[in-house]
């Protein structure tokens, strides 16, 4: 069964990008290999800079990815391993790469703008400011978030604190080597690659950095992320995430690979219940919270932040948007199809593992294993004796590459290195993004004093006030708070851009009828889903939190994600209903 949903996911994401994203390409972007994009057109060497194709795939995946394409596939066993799958291929074809295509595209059009920017040129002022704040504080829960999975990761395990450290520094010089040098493309690639595996085997053998301490990571974190986010894409931002791009396809073919050899039946069972226990530990139907658990496996928001924040500034040719943009989210969806092949075959056995702690738990593994409904229930609970969802992921993927020959804690080891590089790299594009989201907000201050503007708009003072608010969320834990509905915020996101494309699609693009409803539907159907699903958030999950604070907080922020919801769907009718536009007004 591994080899069998392993090869069929494989031909499935090959067939679909050459038949379906090779069509949006020609019959819906019209994408011109002579029209200069703006990272050839506005180049300033800072955010502006044209990335090789390759390079700048590795910066978009590793970005767009982080810890989310594991943790969502992993969190959604709990209603089977059929339902994620299949919501999981369905999403990533439909609207997940369609979503992160056109948000790309119709950035690149508009010379790098943001989602947001492009959202209120198509349909009113208001859009894009209600939008850009909503934006600004999510960025910053994305921020807070993903400090805490890192440390979570480096401070219980020294070899992928230690890894992390020294990749950044091979990241650094992999930039001097690849633009300020004389030395071919693949000379210094050749180099930065034996740079990155010294790096992984000395924080597997001899990790030094042992930082137990959360909060001294916070720190670091932070420090690290004002200098990526705010130095020249071309100094860490690109190569990093450029060998980053090896990685990832290192363990995409080691888990494929290992899949097929595996050749072993799923031991887990293809469907539970309708209403398994996942988001905030009550019973949650499949249908509307399910792109509340699995995010970016299947389709995100975020997506779209990282694809018009940075990516449109860094693309070389409007040829390469569809390798980088519908590629990588291809990708991604093959990443969580290994994830839910490697826990399917391998996750009872890692529960086996655990049996001790799961009885100190009062958790009955006999019952796991042989009852659908308990295993429903009990899942959540049962992850957390592994590790959690990423837990059970590394400790499944590294049973799974004993297959091939490779010992199970090596195995277990990568995958822990493979998720910690994402959230690095999704944490600094993040305060990236959060910096640009933060000097549009102040735009409007720019007429009154252009020397205030200039100031707090800086990107050093920027990238700071970012870092500093994301510390207080995260400091004494407190964005757990609100983060069980930044799941929901995210999606929103999504529904936002994938409306925005729509309107792109008929207004400027004026594809044809058939291509117009090919976006507009699944748009609707987002937007339906995720509508409904934070509704059904707000009324049952929130009212049964125990602490007053953290219910007011999470109740009076879905109310307020709902009111921006229906505000912007009634930006969204009036937009669709004007006529059509020029195909690039940037000013």
């Amino acid at each position: 069964m591994t080899a069998l949903i392993a090869l069929v996911g494989a031909a499935f994401y090959l067939f679909f990008y050459f038949v379906y994203g090779k069509r949006l390409e020609k019959e819906v972007v019209k994408a011109d290999p002579n029209r200069p994009t703006p990272a050839v057109k506005l180049r300033d060497n800072i955010d502006y800079v044209p990335a090789k194709p390759f390079v700048l795939y590795g910066h978009h995946f590793a970005s767009i990815a982080g810890a989310g394409p594991i943790t969502g596939p992993a969190i959604a066993m709990a209603w089977g391993w059929l339902p994620g799958l299949l919501w999981v291929w369905l999403g990533n074809l439909f609207i997940g790469s369609v979503h992160d295509y056109l948000a790309l595209m119709a950035s690149v059009r508009y010379d790098g703008k943001s989602i947001q920017w492009v959202s209120g040129k198509l349909m009113s002022a208001r859009t894009k400011y209600t939008f850009e704040i909503f934006i600004y504080f999510t960025l910053l829960l994305i921020i807070a978030a993903f400090m805490g999975v890192f440390t979570g990761l480096a401070t219980t395990n020294a070899s992928i604190g230690t890894a992390s450290i020294l990749f950044i520094f091979v990241a650094l010089i992999e930039g001097v080597l690849l633009y300020r040098t004389k030395l071919s493309f693949s000379v210094a690639s050749i180099i930065g690659i034996i740079l990155l595996v010294l790096s992984i085997y000395i924080g597997y053998a001899f990790p030094f950095i042992k930082i137990t301490d959360a909060h001294t990571w916070y720190i670091v974190l932070a420090i690290y992320s004002v200098f990526a986010s705010s130095l020249p894409v071309w100094i860490l931002l690109q190569p990093r995430d450029y060998l980053n791009a090896y990685i990832l396809w290192v363990g995409l073919i080691l888990g494929l690979v290992a899949a097929v050899f595996a050749f072993r039946g799923f031991n887990w069972p293809t469907f539970t219940i309708f209403s398994a226990v996942t988001v905030g530990g009550k019973p949650s139907p499949f249908w509307p919270t399910v792109p509340l658990v699995i995010a970016c496996g299947a389709l995100s928001g975020f997506h779209s932040l990282v694809a018009t924040g940075t990516t449109s500034k860094q693309l070389d040719n409007e040829l390469s948007g569809l390798f980088i943009g519908y590629g990588s989210m291809f990708t991604e969806g093959f990443l969580a199809t290994l994830v839910i092949t490697s826990i399917a075959a391998f996750g009872m056995q890692v529960f086996q593992g655990a049996s001790g702690k799961l009885a100190e738990m009062g958790i009955d593994m006999n019952l796991l294993m042989t009852d659908k409904t308990y295993l429903a229930n009990k899942y959540a609970g049962a992850s957390n004796s592994v590790g959690g969802a990423v837990g059970i992921f590394t400790k499944s993927f590294g049973k799974m590459t004993t297959a091939v020959g490779l010992p199970e804690n090596i195995g277990t080891t990568f995958a822990g290195l493979w998720v910690s590089a994402f959230v690095l790299t999704t944490l600094d594009t993040a305060v990236r993004l959060a910096r640009y989201a933060w000097s549009e907000i102040w735009e409007p201050v720019k007429r009154v004093s252009e020397g205030f503007y200039k100031f707090i708009a800086n990107q050093w003072v920027a990238s700071i006030i970012a870092d500093v608010l994301a510390l207080l969320l995260i400091w004494w834990g407190s964005y757990n708070i609100i983060w069980p509905g930044f799941a929901g915020a995210n999606q929103l996101l999504a529904a936002i851009a994938m409306i925005t494309a729509a309107i792109w699609v008929k207004r400027v693009q004026k594809a044809k009828p058939g291509w117009q409803m090919a976006v507009l539907i699944p748009a609707l159907f987002l937007w339906i889903t995720v509508t409904i699903g934070l509704i059904w958030y707000l009324f049952i999950v929130v009212p049964s939190i125990a602490v007053a604070l953290n219910k007011y907080m999470l109740g009076g922020f879905t109310v307020i994600m709902l009111i921006l919801n229906f505000i912007l769907v009634a930006d969204f009718i009036s937009g669709w209903r004007k006529g059509p536009l020029p195909e690039a007004e940037t000013k």
